[in-house]
């Protein structure tokens, strides 16, 4: 490991080849992603014989990683109709049998997370902590589901037509197979989160993870089959994404799309030409708001936290800093020093505090952001370059002062380790500063004063806003809704919301002795008559 200040040098390998950036000399990622794990893992992509192979290759080093085969849209019908002959009889248990299936995996993932782990280092370049925030939020979605999935997906009854008269039942059924597209900055979370509710409700799964993170959706699934679901309930395709992301909308009975605003887009279009339903988390130009009572030790250590875990390729990280102007300066002083402080590194065991980007176009995107930015007028108050000697992809943690419209970081995603800040003067202006882009997906506000923090929430354009954190405390709270206002998607993940999403509406009611129209005598104006009498009836005794 080292620190990113100007003139830090990375150290040369040792003797024994290990690279003392990695923290203890750790092992690296060509022993821990072995061909026979590969090959074992590639088994589980539904692709026929002699299928295109890809070669990915790992974002800490450069070097292949794993060489994949491709489906083709002929594989990704094939891989529905597998799933549909699967999901029938996967429907028809009862949701408890399903339900524990998840409590299972559960269990298996909590004790062999080090494998996962290393599996989304190799394919992200994050560190470690910010790899466990996958395991840590896909256990939680598994213990939730597999314990609230009888209730969420319960009969309920409803009132009825006619009082007594009418039984009336609301119940869900399956959707039957959802077409997933997962993308590349967390694996594990946003492949196997997603979908295990999907299951819970009696769906089966088609699933296009990004190619370049691939292993790790299907060590997942690996994980899944032997907690008990059915192989074929979940098949996993992998291949280039205009080419194989429409095949999988196009036969899917409910669209789970996590990426880019464009490409949600045309996702939702494909999706709305069919009459199936979609959901969809995007892109975010996330604001953190640091008020004029806040504890700025705290709000600084948190702004790190919001900033540049996984590098900023988080969605709901924060790329805009606005500060009250009586506390900017204390504030950044700490900010900064803390981020200059962070260490780079990329070995697969914990101790770095930021690792790299994923891919040459990642790093382009924030390379240019940031020249672009200093080359009409911003400062650099931290960080603001490339660092090839730690690995090809890595980029220092930057804070850039003096941004403004014009700049492409002040208003694009930069999805990268970049933030900016703006002062404001009132938390009217901050409210507005803060959503004046068109996203909507989270933002955090820190102050001394809960119900301040609160108040100024609920004003906020966002699907969740943490106050006095970073984002984990509302996306961490698995019963309540998490998603998108605005440009930052459709839908929610999590809560009741994230797994009738899956589910169809059936309302059952059936009558009771008398029938819904004339009858015993009662011509149509007496029917009528009677009708208009028991309505007013009924709203005099506050019957809903």
């Amino acid at each position: 490991m080292t620190d990113t200040t100007a003139d830090a040098q990375a150290p040369a390998a040792d003797e024994a080849g290990r690279n003392p950036a990695a923290p203890g000399g750790a092992r690296t990622v060509a022993s821990a992603v072995t061909p026979a794990l590969v090959e074992r893992l590639a088994r589980g992509i539904t692709a026929g014989e002699g299928a295109e192979l890809v070669v990915t290759a790992a974002p800490l080093t450069g070097e292949p990683l794993a060489s994949l085969p491709q489906s083709t849209p002929a594989d990704v019908e094939e891989a529905y109709r597998r799933a549909r002959r699967a999901q029938q009889a996967w429907a028809a248990l009862p949701v408890r049998r399903r339900a524990a299936v998840l409590l299972r995996f559960h269990d298996l993932l909590l004790a062999r997370q080090d494998e996962v782990l290393d599996l989304i280092q190799a394919e992200t370049g994050k560190t470690r902590l910010h790899a466990f925030e996958e395991v840590l939020a896909a256990a939680s979605a598994a213990r939730h589901y597999g314990r609230k999935a009888a209730s969420y997906l319960r009969d309920r009854r409803r009132g009825g037509a006619l009082p007594v008269l009418t039984h009336t039942l609301e119940g869900r059924r399956p959707k039957g197979v959802i077409g997933q597209i997962s993308p590349w900055n967390y694996p594990l979370e946003l492949s196997v989160s997603d979908a295990l509710p999907a299951f819970a409700a009696g769906n089966a799964v088609v699933n296009k993870p990004d190619t370049q993170t691939a292993l790790t959706a299907l060590w997942a699934r690996e994980l899944l089959v032997e907690a008990g679901l059915p192989a074929d309930v979940w098949q996993i395709v992998v291949g280039d994404g205009p080419v194989v992301g429409p095949a999988v909308v196009e036969h899917a009975d409910y669209v789970s799309f996590t990426g880019s605003t464009r490409t949600g887009r045309q996702v939702a279009q494909q999706a709305a030409g069919r009459l199936v339903g979609a959901s969809l988390e995007l892109g975010g130009k996330n604001a953190l708001l640091v008020l004029a009572d806040a504890d700025l030790d705290r709000a600084a250590e948190g702004a790190v936290r919001a900033c540049f875990s996984s590098a900023g390729q988080l969605c709901i990280s924060i790329e805009r800093l606005l500060v009250h102007r009586s506390v900017a300066d204390e504030f950044l002083a700490r900010f900064t020093a803390r981020t200059k402080a962070l260490r780079l590194g990329g070995g697969l065991a914990y101790g770095a505090d930021m690792g790299s980007l994923v891919s040459d176009r990642q790093l382009e995107t924030v390379t240019r952001h940031v020249d672009e930015a200093v080359k009409a007028g911003a400062t650099v108050l931290a960080g603001g370059r490339p660092r090839p000697d730690l690995g090809p992809l890595f980029y220092e943690p930057t804070v850039l002062d003096g941004v403004t419209p014009g700049m492409a970081v002040c208003t694009e995603e930069t999805f990268g380790p970049v933030v900016s800040v703006y002062r404001f003067d009132s938390e009217d202006e901050a409210v507005e500063i803060a959503n004046s882009t068109p996203y909507g997906l989270n933002s955090s506000v820190w102050t001394k004063d809960s119900r301040r923090g609160r108040a100024v929430a609920a004003r906020l354009h966002t699907g969740t806003v943490n106050v006095n954190e970073a984002y984990a405390a509302a996306y961490g709270s698995v019963a309540s809704p998490m998603g998108g206002m605005g440009d930052s998607g459709l839908g929610r993940r999590h809560g009741a919301e994230g797994i009738l999403r899956f589910t169809e509406a059936q309302t059952v009611a059936t009558q009771r002795l008398l029938p819904i129209g004339p009858s015993h005598g009662l011509d149509d104006e007496r029917f009528a008559a009677l009708l208009t009498t028991g309505l007013r009836a009924m709203k005099a005794l506050g019957f809903r």
